[in-house]
């Protein structure tokens, strides 16, 4: 049982039109229900959020606007309710609730609530912490020219190997389903404290994928002349040669909400279409 729910934030895909209609009327419902409503979006009839206190944030869209949610709900402790809007994603509902079910089930607070562990990054310039952040999905070092890029890896302060490569990838289990998944990575269950890494096109003799304890520190020195850093694809930074990248797992879980019991198994058949009656025909 969650706590009682008296202010909601409709986080909403900025280009589905579908978004802002369903946001409308949910507002509406929640309303209703003696529940404030702020938006994402300005122009809707809604109130505009702007840092306000909030108990529940609600998103509209895509794993993307989720990913959005996160970044505004961090250090809130606030939960996130991801509605499906056409496309399964992992971190929505796999089926979508109707409006009256959304807001009986945020009214009555009887949704559960899933943490996931996020991925905390360090960049290390001239022997001084130059920017930290963190991820839900995963951290990227990449190349940002036609050049492969040189790092050095080590774990828990161990020499682990030199990569040449497209890109070098840590990843959440929450983003183990998705660039990891698409490099070569393995499916990790949510469940499972721990991080995967991995080499990207990889001209190395060892570059397999590798699942790495959460308690684990993990270190990419740069020998290239430069390289971005990116984190779930919504920070970005400019690395240069001899530039250090620190990864760990995060102190702060994110924390998702559901209205419908699903086990991963069945966010993995839905996303994937996994044949589950057999694909050999009879």
């Amino acid at each position: 049982m969650s706590k009682v729910v008296k202010s909601v934030l409709l986080v909403i895909h900025s280009n589905r039109p579908e978004a802002s209609a369903t946001a409308k009327d949910l507002a509406k419902l929640l309303t209703e229900k003696q529940i404030e409503v702020f938006s994402t979006l300005p122009n809707l009839s809604i109130n505009e959020f702007s840092n306000q206190q909030i108990d529940l944030a609600v998103v509209l869209g895509g794993d993307g606007t989720m990913l959005r949610a996160a970044e505004i709900s961090r250090g809130k402790g606030v939960p996130i309710l991801g509605i499906n809007l056409g496309h399964v994603g992992f971190l929505a509902e796999i089926e979508k609730p109707s409006l009256n079910e959304i807001v009986t089930a945020i009214a009555s607070a009887t949704y559960s609530i899933e943490e996931r562990m996020s991925l905390n990054y360090q960049l290390i310039r001239d022997g001084k912490v130059l920017q930290t952040g963190w991820a839900l999905n995963e951290v990227l070092v990449e190349r940002n020219d036609h050049q492969m890029i040189d790092t050095f890896v080590q774990i828990d302060h161990r020499p682990l190997s030199r990569w040449w490569c497209d890109s070098v990838i840590c990843a959440t289990p929450t983003g183990s389903t998705a660039y990891a998944y698409s490099a070569g990575g393995p499916v990790v269950w949510p469940e499972v404290d721990a991080l995967v890494l991995l080499p990207l096109a990889a001209h190395s003799l060892f570059s397999r994928p590798m699942v790495v304890s959460p308690k684990s520190e993990i270190v990419l020195d740069l020998g290239s002349d430069s390289a971005d850093l990116n984190a779930d694809g919504i920070r970005r930074i400019t690395l240069k040669k001899n530039d250090r990248v620190i990864l760990t797992s995060d102190k702060e879980d994110v924390l998702l909400a559901h209205i419908k019991p699903a086990t991963f198994t069945d966010r993995l058949v839905a996303k994937f279409k996994l044949p589950v009656e057999g694909w050999r025909g009879q």
